[in-house]
């Protein structure tokens, strides 16, 4: 019976956890209801504002940013479009020494675990190196690689692997 039990309720975290997720317009911002990121679309931007939080304060550098930055397949390359997100958030923890900042790598399926892990670990660390270079402190900035255990999408095509190809900024995460 403890057995039935665990798996009762197993089969019910991953319904809940799954049937949660919202899906995009092909082409449109994609709200994660599981990770719902104080009202910021997976596309970064914010739809709504919430009392104390960076993203939604009109003086922060942080006002509207971005809060992940994506990557083509199988690259570690910023685009030139993001380096102005990368830019705000630099601005932002160049003035506010105490905060910190975890950049969490995350791989689309494709490729084995441990290539994604490192890929992963590439990515944020490629984010990791333009805040450096903008004067952010090292001990501000934590980097992790989830490879492709954390998918923002749980499709099996390019339509939701290019949500899964990402870095996130995930602040206070110490």
């Amino acid at each position: 019976m403890k057995v039935f039990t665990k798996l009762l309720f197993i089969a019910l975290s991953a319904i809940l956890m799954f049937g949660c997720a919202s899906k995009t317009p092909k082409g449109g911002a994609k709200v994660d209801d599981l990770n719902a990121n104080n009202g910021v679309t997976t596309d970064g931007t914010q739809q709504g504002g919430v009392g104390g939080d960076p993203y939604s304060d009109p003086s922060s550098a942080l006002y509207n940013q971005k809060r992940v930055v994506y990557f083509d397949l199988d690259s570690t390359e910023v685009t030139q479009s993001d380096r102005p997100t990368i830019s705000a958030h630099a601005k932002y923890l160049a003035g506010n020494s105490g905060q910190t900042v975890s950049l969490e790598g995350h791989a689309d399926e494709r490729g084995s675990r441990e290539y994604n892990l490192a890929l992963g670990e590439r990515r944020s660390n490629a984010v990791r190196q333009l805040l450096l270079a903008e004067g952010v402190a090292a001990n501000q900035i934590q980097t992790i690689s989830y490879g492709e255990e954390k998918p923002a999408e749980t499709g099996h095509d390019e339509d939701a692997w290019q949500y899964n190809r990402r870095v996130e900024f995930v602040y206070g995460a110490r």
